[in-house]
């Protein structure tokens, strides 16, 4: 295609593809937001970059680049200075934050700080610019990734929630959006997208790491998967979204159905009509009504146990909860009481 992107670059599949479906979802990323890019310097996170940097002018955006060095392979720090270099070469504000082992010893402690440092980040660009507050934060995440995690927590063991994770958007703290614009595209098309467009990137040795249980699948199994059926990640990612809307009509359907069987007298429910559900349905209702009333979220285990022992024909009885709840059971009503209120 011939038609021009940003700074005289040529418009690709890549950008068209990307901007038809913000296009498609325009309140994703509204026109004239500030946005904060998490950039590693793989080819994903470069990939983002590239694209949204081409197509700003298009939405009249303002980009901000944030890399965090995990401190976690001897060639962080270099990485980091070469990728803030090729910001300042493309006019691109550059912010960084660094930490060590100790801080991010593990995947999950690593997630932790970026997100805690971009959210940081995020609010003291809002704090320079006041009439152009940044919320929101993008990441590099690719259908690649959503089918990962989905895979990941298919072989843990996992219900309906577990399945839907890495979706376009999420609230990652009040007034910041967390968005992943790229979960149409997977990974080798942003292999593609870098080698194409001649874009750097800066490969993290610990992604090579086969102890990391994600890099096994990653390297192994999707790829496997890949061979076997071309595309099949992002088919997998496509299932994932499918699953969210399916377990959105879900929670839809159980607010309407929780308004049925709640009595009059404040925090009860009846057993009666409860127990006339089938066991998944009861677990569905007690868990969103534990939500509503303000309960620490319970284990499966526990909702399955709490069903037993309410099943139709069993003894009135009572279970204490998190957070110092109590649960009482006659034979017509189900109860909840705070310890803390009495």
């Amino acid at each position: 295609m011939s038609r021009s992107a940003q700074n005289g670059n040529q418009w690709s599949q890549w950008h068209d593809r990307l901007h038809k479906s913000l296009l498609a979802k325009k309140s994703l990323i509204p026109n004239g937001s500030s946005l904060l890019l998490a950039v590693s310097g793989g080819q994903d996170s470069m990939a983002l970059l590239k694209l949204i940097s081409d197509i700003q002018h298009l939405h009249e955006w303002k980009i901000y680049v944030w890399h965090g060095d995990h401190g976690w392979h001897s060639q962080s720090q270099k990485f980091a200075a070469e990728i803030k270099v090729w910001c300042n070469q493309n006019t691109i504000d550059f912010y960084f934050d660094s930490t060590n082992k100790s801080t991010t010893s593990n995947e999950e402690k690593a997630r932790k700080w970026r997100y805690k440092k971009l959210v940081e980040t995020a609010q003291a660009v809002t704090k320079q610019t006041p009439t152009r507050p940044c919320n929101y934060i993008l990441t590099g995440h690719t259908g690649s990734d959503k089918a990962e995690t989905f895979l990941l927590n298919v072989a843990r063991g996992t219900n309906l929630a577990g399945l839907v994770s890495l979706n376009d958007s999420r609230e990652i703290t009040p007034g910041i959006q967390l968005i992943r614009p790229l979960l149409n595209f997977n990974r080798s098309e942003t292999s593609k997208i870098c080698n194409e467009m001649n874009l750097p990137i800066w490969l993290d040795p610990t992604n090579n790491n086969q102890k990391l249980t994600r890099n096994k699948i990653r390297q192994q199994i999707l790829p496997m998967l890949n061979e076997l059926y071309q595309g099949s990640d992002l088919r997998i990612a496509s299932l994932s979204t499918s699953l969210n809307y399916i377990k959105k009509d879900q929670e839809s359907l159980a607010k309407l159905a929780l308004v049925a069987i709640q009595e009059q007298e404040n925090r009860s429910i009846s057993r009666i009509n409860l127990v006339k559900q089938t066991i998944s349905t009861q677990r569905i209702l007690l868990a969103l009504w534990f939500k509503e009333e303000g309960l620490p979220s319970i284990s499966s285990r526990e909702l399955n146990e709490i069903c037993k022992r309410m099943e139709r024909g069993k003894p009135p009885g009572s279970k204490y909860l998190k957070g110092n709840w109590r649960l009482n059971w006659t034979r017509n009503s189900i109860h909840l009481s705070c310890l803390k209120a009495i």
